[in-house]
Order: structure tokens, then C-alpha cells, then sequence
């Protein structure tokens, strides 16, 4: 059975690690992220749990976490500079024996081995999933994690064995965009495990290098930390033409030297589209197996530029990182409802809809429009984030802000949206729209499916009966306009062209 405590989970860090300190204008809004992650017991001992060390962390900032692997729900404890969280397995003094364990990894990895659910090929594995999500912001500077295995000088008490696991822990960022009119970009810093310290040598050296293989998801509506798994294809990227870098080397700086920016890091950033409300990634982590510097230990590729790795130079996959960043982008989308037709503009010339109908914008910035009705419709006011019938409304921005015109056919004449020929008189037209998040209304009659049909011609007097369902991790919480009250069903006599809004919430 997969269990975690994400159900609980609100989502309001500014991200995972803390963000360069260069200042970027922000136009978008990270609102958490989660990382849940497959690892390969490589140490060649018998472990009986893992750690993961956050500097900068403290005691009151508890994660969530992953429960659902045999070491059941982790426990979390201070160190100087940081806090971290730890599975592990209880021991028993009498047979002086832990009550489960990790084997060292030897058979062949796929996808979905390290879940308890799969109990054919669990036990014996020699991987296991773990993961955590965090609430508000932290200055997280670093993270790493480790194996736990027994400390031989103190039996019956468990210790991180050697060097940090090679598992990679991202940290996000938001970049403005390279011109105005395009949207900000959500940048995923992927770090290698920071090295522990060397001996004295004359020449300072690298650590270790690892392959990694980047794979890009989108998503209309906020993840969570239970969804990150590999047999969850839906929201997990696990399609080769999900591929966003095939090849990529990362090899941690020597301790005490400034960066080197080849492979010490990599940035991939994703627009933050106007639907976009999480960035998922597959980070797959792989042993180098090429040619080292006999000085420095400096990785060697045989292709020159570590992106095309030669025969023998990858071995072993090491972890498989799912890792997601829910976030907002600031967006004015406008749209056009009724039987009539019509533009609206922007006083900014951004916004020009006839043909362009969303744009992305800096929060709290003020945008003025304008509804213009096309011959033989008349406007007829505004809902959503404008209100009234004059032409011109002012809005300010924040987050996914939507503006709606309704523009009415006159009586015998086109309109651009309907209306009746040789005076007769047209339907009035039933509009719905969702606040507060997205989800999906029908009718019945039949005729509105909004997802994809959101209004339509309903003879008057007729009693349509409106039915929401909200979008996974959403609740419904009451109609409004042409609708009022507080079921998710209801029903309303349609005499004049209106819109019903369902009102939703986290």
C-alpha cells in the first residue's frame, strides 16, 4: 500500500535549496517543491537505513516524507549548522540484530524495483525510494545523504558510511524573461553532492565524476510528493522523447577552489507557460567509468565535451531523482463569452484578443483594457477579475488572472458570435468558468463541457442543472452569478444570457 504524510502537504517554500544571490525580478512564483528518489545500496555492506543532512535547516522546518519503504516513517534531529532527517531500522540488544535491512545492489535495476508494493523483487533488491517535501522557505545551502550502516566500533549503533551518496538534490529559482513579452523561465540547478574533505596532496583533486540524464514533464495543476514515482508514467517523465539532456557529466570541485563551471553544476530552465503549474524532472545518475587525470583525478572523455559518453565509459545506474516544482506564473488571459463578437485590447498593446489572448506579466503590474463590440453585438459587462459594463476595466496582476467580455448579438444582426437573421430573436447563452483553480462543469441538458465548451445557446426559460468537479487536490466551495449556493450541483432558469461561476480552493 503506498502511505505518506503528503496528503498534509502545503506547499509555500520559495524552493528546495536557496537560490543564487543574484537578484532577479521575479514574474512567477514558486510555491514548494518535492523530490522523491530510487537509490542503489553501492557500498558493498548491509545497511540498515539512510539520512539525508540539510545545512542551514533547523528543528522547527520538519519535511514531509516518503513512508512507504520498510524503514516506515523517518525521525529528525539537529546538528551543528543544519538538521537532518533519518530512516532506520530498529535494533534489538538481545539478538543483537536490526529489525530490516538493504542488501548491497547487484541485480539488474528497472524501474519500480525499489517499491514495497513490488514484494517479488523488494526484499532482496538492494534499493529503496525515499524522499521529502518542504513548507516554507529555508536558507538551505547544501544537501547531502548517506547510507546508515552498523558502526563496527559501537554494535548496534548505525553511522553514515563513507562518502555522500551521488544522488543529486535540485535547487529552483525563477529567471525573468529575455524580453518583456515573453514569460519568466522556472531554473533547475542540479549540484553534485559536495565532497568530503581529501588528504593533504600536492595537487588538489577531484572527486568522482557521475553521468546524468535529464527527463522534462509538465503539468496543468500542482504534484505532489505520493505521484514522483517511476510507475507513475502519467506525471513521471519515463518517454525517451521526454529527454531534455541525453548526456551530461557533473564532477564536484576540489574542496577550498573556486568553482570551475564545467561540470560542477548544471542549469536547465522551462518557460512558465500561463497553464503550467508544476515542472516535473527524472534526474537518472549513472557511475563514470572513463579515464581519469593520473594528477588531479579529473574526468577524461573520450568525446571531449562529456556529452556523448564512448563504450566503457557508463556504468551502473546509481539513483533515479523525481523531482517537481509547483509553481504560479503571473498571467492576464482574457476571454470573450455571449452570442455576440468583439475584441479586447490592452492599453500596453500586449493583450490583443481577436488573436492574442494571454500574456505574462511582473505581479502587482496594472493592465487597462478595453472591449470593443463588433457590428451588430453590443458589450455587455465584465466578470472575473474586471467587473461592470464600462468598456475599459484596470486590473492588477497576481498570479493567473483572467478577465471576461461578454459581448451580446442584437437582435437581427450577425454579430460576429451569432444572432438571428431577418429579425428574429436569438437564445440567450449560458456561460460557466471555474475561480480559484481549474476543474471541469457539465449541464443538463447537455451542451456545456467546459474543459473544452464553456457557453452555449439555451432556449429561454429552460432549467439547466450545472454539475463541478474540481481538479485533484482542489474542493469546491460555491457558485456564484447565474448560480448561488454551496452544492457542487445546481440549477438555474436561463431567461437572459449570464455566466456561473464555481468557486474552488485548496
Amino acid at each position: 500500500m503506498r502511505t505518506s504524510k503528503s496528503s498534509l502537504l502545503v506547499l509555500s517554500a520559495v524552493g528546495l535549496l536557496a537560490a543564487p544571490s543574484v537578484a532577479r525580478a521575479q514574474s512567477a512564483i514558486i510555491y514548494g517543491s518535492v523530490t522523491n528518489f530510487d537509490i542503489s545500496n553501492d557500498t558493498g555492506q548491509v545497511c540498515n537505513g539512510f539520512e539525508i543532512q540539510m545545512d542551514g535547516s533547523t528543528t522547527n522546518q520538519a519535511p514531509f516524507s516518503f513512508n512507504a519503504e520498510r524503514y516506515g516513517t523517518p525521525t529528525s534531529y539537529a546538528y551543528a549548522g543544519g538538521m537532518a532527517v533519518r530512516w532506520a531500522a530498529p535494533f534489538d540488544p538481545v539478538s543483537q540484530t536490526y529489525a530490516t535491512r538493504t542488501l548491497p545492489h547487484t541485480v539488474p535495476w528497472f524501474p519500480g524495483q525499489c517499491y514495497q508494493w513490488n514484494p517479488l523483487t523488494y526484499q532482496d533488491s538492494g534499493c529503496e525510494h525515499f524522499g521529502t517535501a518542504r513548507g516554507p522557505a529555508e536558507p538551505i545551502t547544501s544537501i547531502r545523504a548517506y547510507w546508515l550502516c552498523n558502526d563496527p566500533a559501537n554494535p548496534g549503533t548505525l553511522a553514515p558510511f563513507g562518502a555522500p551518496t551521488s544522488v543529486p538534490f535540485p535547487a529552483y529559482f525563477i529567471a525573468p524573461p529575455a524580453q518583456p513579452a515573453l514569460p519568466p523561465q522556472v531554473v533547475m540547478e542540479i549540484q553534485p553532492p559536495p565532497p568530503p574533505p581529501p588528504p593533504p596532496a600536492p595537487v588538489p583533486q577531484f572527486a568522482d565524476a557521475t553521468w546524468i540524464r535529464v527527463f522534462v514533464n509538465e503539468m496543468p495543476r500542482e504534484v505532489g510528493l505520493d505521484e514522483l514515482l517511476v510507475d507513475n508514467p502519467a506525471v513521471v517523465p519515463m518517454d525517451p522523447a521526454q529527454a531534455e539532456t541525453n548526456w551530461d557529466l557533473l564532477q564536484p570541485d576540489p574542496p577550498g577552489l573556486p568553482a570551475s563551471g564545467s561540470h560542477s553544476k548544471k542549469q536547465l530552465g522551462r518557460d512558465v507557460k500561463a497553464t503550467t503549474r508544476s515542472v516535473v524532472r527524472r534526474i537518472e545518475t549513472w557511475q563514470f567509468t572513463g579515464a581519469y587525470d593520473p594528477v588531479n583525478h579529473a574526468a577524461i572523455c573520450a568525446d571531449g565535451t562529456c556529452t556523448a559518453p564512448a563504450v566503457g565509459e557508463v556504468g551502473a545506474i546509481i539513483s533515479t531523482q523525481m523531482s517537481a516544482v509547483n509553481v504560479q506564473a503571473d498571467t492576464l488571459t482574457t476571454t470573450k463569452i455571449g452570442t455576440g463578437g468583439g475584441n479586447v485590447d490592452s492599453s500596453d498593446k500586449r493583450i490583443s484578443c481577436g488573436s492574442k489572448c494571454v500574456a505574462p506579466y511582473n505581479s502587482g503590474t496594472a493592465v487597462t483594457l478595453t472591449a470593443k463590440a463588433n457590428s451588430g453585438s453590443v458589450f455587455a459587462g465584465w466578470t472575473g477579475a474586471c467587473s461592470g459594463t464600462a468598456t475599459t476595466c484596470t486590473v492588477s496582476i497576481s498570479g493567473h488572472t483572467e478577465a471576461i467580455a461578454t459581448f451580446t448579438a442584437q437582435a437581427g444582426g450577425g454579430g460576429g458570435g451569432g444572432g438571428g437573421g431577418g429579425g428574429g430573436s436569438t437564445s440567450p447563452t449560458l456561460s460557466v468558468r471555474t475561480s480559484g483553480g481549474r476543474g471541469t462543469i457539465v449541464s443538463a441538458p447537455a451542451g456545456i463541457s467546459c474543459g473544452s465548451v464553456c457557453s452555449a445557446p439555451v432556449p429561454a426559460g429552460t432549467a439547466v442543472t450545472l454539475t463541478v468537479t474540481p481538479d485533484a487536490g482542489l474542493h469546491f466551495v460555491s457558485w456564484s452569478g447565474a448560480c448561488t449556493g454551496t452544492s457542487p450541483t445546481c440549477t438555474t432558469t436561463v431567461n437572459a444570457s449570464g455566466t456561473a461561476q464555481a468557486n474552488l480552493s485548496k
